[in-house]
C-alpha cells in the first residue's frame, strides 16, 4: 500500500522500534538548553510539567554537541516516553504499601502519576526515565532517514533506544524484527506494547 500511494517501484526500508508504555512527552530545547516539557494532553493541549522533568536524570538539561554531528539547531522539539522498569515499579509499590498508600496498577500508571505530581521533589525521588523517538518542529533540518535521527538525538545526549530499535531493508525484515520483540517482551526490563514500524526516509514520509 505504501508502494502504491508513493507510485515508488523500488524496495522500501524502515526502522522497527518497541512502543514504550509509558507517557508521552515533548521536551523543547532552545539554543541547547531545555526551556518547556509538556505531556502530549489532546494532541492540542497538553500540561506544562517542566519543572518535573527537569528532575529525571536521563533527561538532559542541555544538550551536547560532538564533532561527529550536525551542528544543534536553535529550536528543537523532541518527542519520547518517560516510562519506569518493571523492577523498580515493583519496589515502589512495596514502599507505597509499607506507608499505606494506594498502589499504581502498573508501570505506565506509575510513570504518568509520577510526572504529573504538584511537587517536583516527589517526581525526583522517583525511579523515572526517558527514550526519545522523533522530533517535532526543529529550526534547521540536517536529516535524511529517521534512522539517521535517532542516531543524531543519541549523540547530542538524548537517550534512544539503540539496542532494540533495527534498520529493515524491506517489509519481510521488519514483520521478523516485530515478531522478534514479539518474542522478547516479556524478558524485557519495561514494558511494551508492541512494535512502531517507520519508512525510514524522510522525503517519503513526506510524501506520504
Amino acid at each position: 500500500r505504501i508502494r502504491r500511494l508513493l507510485e515508488y517501484p523500488h524496495t522500501i526500508t524502515y526502522t522497527v522500534e518497541p512502543k514504550l508504555d509509558g507517557l508521552a512527552v515533548e521536551l523543547i530545547y532552545k539554543n541547547t538548553i531545555l526551556t518547556t516539557a509538556s505531556t502530549r494532553g489532546d494532541g492540542y493541549i497538553g500540561e506544562d510539567i517542566t519543572s518535573n522533568i527537569k528532575t529525571i536524570r536521563s533527561i538532559p538539561l542541555r544538550l551536547l554537541s560532538p564533532r561527529d554531528s550536525p551542528k544543534l539547531p536553535e529550536h528543537l522539539e523532541v518527542r519520547g516516553e518517560i516510562y519506569m522498569e518493571k523492577k523498580a515499579f515493583q519496589q515502589l509499590n512495596k514502599e507505597r504499601e509499607k506507608e499505606g498508600e494506594a498502589l499504581f496498577a502498573n508501570p505506565r500508571n506509575a510513570a504518568a502519576g509520577s510526572v504529573r505530581q504538584l511537587d517536583p521533589g516527589i517526581t525526583a525521588r522517583r525511579p523515572l526515565l526517558f527514550f526519545s523517538y522523533g522530533i517535532g518542529e526543529i529550526s534547521a533540518w540536517p536529516f535524511d532517514s529517521h534512522i539517521e535521527l535517532l542516531t543524531t538525538l543519541n549523540k547530542w545526549g538524548l537517550r534512544v533506544n539503540t539496542r532494540y530499535i533495527k534498520k529493515c531493508k524491506n517489509s519481510d525484515e521488519a514483520i521478523a524484527h516485530c515478531r522478534y520483540l514479539e518474542g522478547i517482551k516479556h524478558d524485557l526490563p519495561y514494558e511494551i506494547g508492541g512494535a512502531v514500524i517507520k519508512v525510514d526516509s524522510i522525503d517519503l514520509q513526506k510524501t506520504l
